[in-house]
């Protein structure tokens, strides 16, 4: 009997062979896009963002990416620092659990680069820097033989502020240095048991408004910046305008010209993309207004300070977000991008292999009709050469074997005419047998 059908694969290859080479492909495909492909993994529900001292500028930013990401389902765990050394030891360490953390500019040396990518910078980090005197000197120069609060040990104050002192010849050892936070720095500087306090921390800090406020404390002035910024480029020169304060007490009484580093929002480099696109589009949310010290659209922004954006933050600053994350809910977006990375293989490889299989099927079927007409190549020989101690009968068995054979056969209908004349050949040479009885 012929098998007869419409469509050309189904003509081809039986069913069983199909569905067996489209399910061997599909679970070796997704095999193989499981363990190369993270993406297809899918991101996890829970990352540990390291942030920072209570009540610093961190852990005022931690609890707002930890509102924004919940709205995709995803738990930010926030992990408190003593700043952004400890936030960047911790980043390095996998077996601390963090992935993401703010880090300034001018921490991360190349050896601690290693493992780890960055989503651009997010914001200014000024250095202010109060003095309680009655004659401001200008930097840090002055400070020799004063008890001084550079902050806590790991923080990023604390590694900036010995930078400075470094850059302006000051020796520590003549300091009286102190490891204040900046809410305890206050309260020091208001009992006067600290001369000076270098403080990191972003405009809007409820402490640096009282501490401005002071009439007993003055705000350094950096008036060389723009050498600090030539010998130190990740330093940047930000200006306090006078009277920004309080217009009314006219709080600065001057221009005040400041130092200050740019905050990095790092992560480990294995940090599943759909994470990445979501920490970058809650800094877009979170940053990206306008400030006194930036503009609107100014952050965050693709630069490159210590650490390699990532390619997925290099795509995001180019092009913004994906198609699928811009359109689409979170989950959906990360499913269907799923089926994507699924489906772009398996359909490269099924394509190929289902267009060479039909050609395999045919030559195999073609070698069955031809093993056929070799088998009755052999009865007709037998009877050519007098049936050498064979009978018509013994013969006729054989014919009978093949016939059913042919019978049995399932042909595309290409070979139908191939299957025909094997079929007519045979009962050709069964008239021979009989003749020959």
């Amino acid at each position: 009997m012929v098998e007869s059908g419409v469509s050309f694969s189904a003509r081809i290859l039986s069913r069983r062979v199909r569905y067996g080479v489209v399910a061997v492909v599909v679970v070796a495909t997704v095999v193989a896009v499981w363990l190369l492909i993270p993406r297809f993994a899918g991101p996890p529900r829970t990352i540990t963002m390291a942030t920072g001292l209570p009540g610093g500028a961190y852990a005022e930013l931690g609890p707002r990416y930890q509102k924004i990401l919940a709205r995709s389902g995803i738990t930010v765990r926030l992990l408190p620092t003593t700043g952004d050394v400890d936030n960047l030891a911790k980043l390095r360490d996998r077996r601390s659990g963090v992935s993401a953390g703010f880090v300034q500019a001018g921490i991360a040396t190349d050896a601690e680069k290693d493992g780890l990518s960055s989503l651009g910078t997010l914001m200014y980090a000024p250095m202010w820097v109060f003095e309680r005197t009655e004659h401001p000197g200008i930097g840090l120069g002055n400070l020799a033989g004063k008890r001084l609060s550079i902050g806590p040990e790991g923080s990023g104050t604390r590694f900036q502020a010995l930078k400075l002192l470094a850059v302006e010849g000051v020796d520590p050892k003549n300091i009286e240095l102190k490891g204040y936070s900046p809410a305890d720095a206050e309260i020091a500087l208001g009992r006067e048991e600290l001369d000076a306090a270098v403080i990191v921390a972003n405009w809007e800090s409820p402490v640096i408004h009282r501490l401005m406020a002071d009439p007993r404390l003055w705000l350094v002035n950096f008036p060389r910046a723009d050498a600090f910024v030539a010998l130190r480029p990740y330093l940047s020169k930000l200006v306090i305008p006078m009277g920004v304060g309080d217009l009314a007490k006219n709080l600065p009484r001057t221009d005040i010209t400041l130092l200050a580093t740019k905050v990095s929002l790092l992560i480990r480099e294995d940090l599943h993309p759909a994470l990445q696109y979501l920490l970058l589009d809650a800094a877009t949310e979170i940053h990206g207004g306008p400030a006194l010290f930036q503009h609107a659209g100014q952050f965050p922004a693709g630069e490159q300070m210590d650490v390699p954006l990532s390619p997925d933050a290099q795509h995001f600053y180019k092009s913004g977000l994906p198609f699928l994350y811009r359109y689409f809910p979170f989950w959906l977006a990360v499913l269907v991008e799923r089926l994507l990375i699924l489906l772009i293989p398996v359909l490269g490889i099924l394509y190929p292999v289902l267009r060479v299989l039909p050609q395999i099927y045919m030559g195999v079927m073609q070698r069955r009709i031809l093993m056929l007409y070799r088998q009755l190549k052999l009865v007709e020989r037998k009877l050519d050469d007098g049936l050498v101690g064979e009978s018509p009968a013994d013969l006729g068995a054989r014919i009978d074997q093949l016939q059913g054979r042919a019978n049995r056969l399932r042909v595309p209908l290409t070979l139908t005419q191939s299957l025909y004349h094997l079929k007519a050949h045979i009962q050709f040479v069964r008239g021979r047998i009989a003749r020959s009885g």
